[in-house]
């Protein structure tokens, strides 16, 4: 069977090659055809239906004028030498340029020689035989496409009747090898109510998603918005999920145009959850960023980590001299080199086996580096073990930090970036409390360097595919057979792509005043439980969900701004800069209490400096 399939599929190949060489000529040989009928139909039409008022001598004289006019014209055009797709508009301009061209030639021919033909048939014989042409290579491709299509292609809905939706629709349709086969579009525009592309009818508005499925026999829909909110993306995914229906997304428009993506079946994916928290990638201008990395010697710590792999995988688009990843985790480090380079043989001097708590190994660092950029990703950041451990927190998120804004301003270092998060905003847990204070040592450092030295921090919240991220968490928990966990049921998140979250943070080291924060637009919260639910729906049965309460610490829900911090954003419409009130290490040094939790919120006091 397996065998009787292959010799179809070769036979059917090959004839495909076969007339796929001979079309040129197949299409000569049809638009020869087409001037006789159009010539001799145009005369009958003239002559009132009939055509023994004009001699045949004289008729034939002008087909065969009219073929040679239009052989020679379409030669020069290059009409037959597959310039151009068939059925495509740039190949209807040169088809209908052809006709003119050669239907000018006939009547100048007509005039000049006595004929019994009137003088009026070329004018009526070109336009009947251009429009004749055209259509005609249009039902060759309507044709092609769909006698090439899998028999067992599915049908499929797609989800909005813009520029990338007529992308995916031409895709789709053209593809011999898609699984899927667009048959309606659901647009919430008035306008596109009666619209057709290549065919396919927009069948009714959004909110119909369901009915428009069901009757076109669709199990599938594609989401063909790529600047759509993160809310109408779930909003999406609800009625999809409530319909039994799956959903897939599509590449970009960009994409497409560019040549990242075809639309074809390959190319459609399930949407996922990262598509349903995410948004759309800001625009930002890439020669900012390669204005101060080009060339320089980069330095990233925490290279290892989720968000610091990124920022090396970013950077190292930008061509820097010299990109140093430095970590204490060798696992990480190999993970990342291998990301970038393809191999991690691990003997590389960018490598850098370093804990940042040893302040002599970091100095060596810098000493053979002399790095111009540093991006300071390394952290720890896993809320409930440093409420259980706090002096793990003030050793890596505090200390080690203000040994790295030393040693940056004793080398001169250009430009330090400093990651930071959202829980620093108002913070209510020693991560928060810790790297807020990493935040007002970096101000203080700023004030601390002359030239044009710029020391910043950039704030986010939590990014989608980092390590402990709750959607790690909900996977694991679904493999389990759950239940699915959530701490508080109106707990809200922002969340962020971790690429999202690398380029913005690359692109503030090109925009930030010195001793500012950077916060990046997260977009909209999202309700964890909404997210735990989804999860939930794609088991079946649906697994239970549970409530756990929150931890110390924890906050119901995140803010990106603390007390007093204004929303200012002069420069980048998703990045707000916020003015923080420096801190120095002797004030951190001069805290004193018998608990590490103690201390840190002395720090962050405005009472006195020394608490007994």
């Amino acid at each position: 069977m397996v065998m009787l399939d292959s010799e179809v599929a070769t036979g059917s190949s090959s004839l495909l090659s076969l007339r796929r060489r001979f079309l040129p000529l197949i299409h000569l040989a049809s638009d020869l055809a087409v001037w006789i009928v159009a010539i001799v139909g145009g005369t009958w039409i003239r002559y009132e239906f009939r055509l023994d008022l004009v001699a045949r001598r004289d008729l034939a004289e002008v087909i065969l004028f009219a073929l040679v006019a239009h052989v020679a014209v379409g030669g020069l055009v290059g009409l037959y030498r597959r310039r151009w797709r068939y059925g495509s508009f740039e190949e209807a301009i040169a088809v209908a340029a052809t006709y003119a061209v050669s239907g000018a030639l006939v009547a100048s021919w007509s005039l000049l020689l006595p004929s019994s033909v009137p003088r009026s048939v070329p004018l009526i014989s070109t336009a009947f035989a251009g429009l004749m042409a055209v259509a005609g290579r249009s039902m060759w491709r309507l044709w092609s496409s769909r006698s090439d299509r899998p028999i067992e292609a599915a049908p499929v809905v797609v989800i909005g009747a813009g520029d990338t939706a007529a992308q995916i629709v031409r895709g789709l349709l053209s593809s011999r090898t898609s699984r899927f086969v667009p048959v309606a579009l659901v647009d919430d525009d008035p306008l596109k109510r009666r619209l057709r592309i290549m065919g396919v009818p927009v069948a009714g508005e959004l909110a119909s998603l369901g009915t428009v499925c069901s009757t076109f026999g669709a199990s599938v829909a594609v989401l063909a918005v790529p600047s759509a909110s993160q809310r109408l993306r779930r909003e999406v995914a609800r009625m999809a999920s409530e319909a039994g229906i799956e959903l897939f997304t599509s590449p970009s428009l960009d994409d497409l145009l560019i040549g990242r993506g075809d639309a074809s079946a390959s190319e459609l994916r399930p949407v996922t959850e990262e598509d349903l928290l995410g948004r759309p990638p800001a625009e930002i201008d890439p020669e900012e960023i390669a204005a101060y990395i080009r060339g320089a010697r980069v330095l990233v710590t925490g290279a290892g980590g989720s968000i610091g792999s990124e920022i090396c995988r970013t950077l190292a688009r930008f061509e820097p001299a010299d990109l140093v990843m430095l970590d204490r985790d060798e696992s990480g480090l190999h993970a990342t080199q291998l990301s970038i380079d393809g191999r991690a043989m691990l003997e590389s001097p960018s490598l850098r086996l370093v804990d940042l708590r040893d302040e002599e190994a970091t100095r060596r660092v810098f000493e053979e580096v002399r790095p111009q950029v540093v991006f300071h990703a390394a952290a720890l950041k896993h809320l409930p073990l440093l409420e259980m451990y706090p002096e793990e927190a003030w050793k890596s998120n505090v200390v080690a930090t203000q040994s790295l804004l030393t040693l940056a301003l004793e080398f001169g270092v250009e430009c330090f970036v400093n990651v930071s998060t959202d829980k620093a905003a108002d913070p209510t847990s020693v991560l928060g409390r810790t790297k807020r204070i990493g935040e007002r040592l970096t101000a203080d450092a700023a004030l601390r360097v002359s030239g044009v030295s710029r020391f910043i921090s950039v704030r986010f919240g939590n990014v989608l595919g980092s390590r402990g991220s709750v959607l790690t968490a909900f996977e694991a928990q679904l493999r389990n057979g759950g239940p699915i966990t959530v701490t508080h049921p109106d707990v809200t998140r922002y969340f962020m792509t971790i690429e999202e979250a690398a380029r913005l943070t690359v692109y503030a080291g090109a925009i930030g005043r010195p001793g500012e924060v950077l916060v990046l637009d997260m977009g909209e919260p999202v309700r964890i439980l909404d997210v735990a639910r989804r999860f939930s729906r794609r088991a079946e049965p649906p697994l239970d969900i549970a409530f756990t309460s929150l931890r110390p610490g924890e906050k119901v829900h995140e803010v990106l701004f603390g007390s007093g911090e204004l929303d200012s954003r002069p420069i980048h419409p998703l990045i707000s800069h916020v003015d923080v009130p420096p801190l120095t290490w002797e004030r951190c040094q001069g805290a004193q209490a018998d608990d590490v939790r103690e201390v840190i919120s002395a720090v962050l006091a405005d009472g006195p400096r020394t608490t007994a």
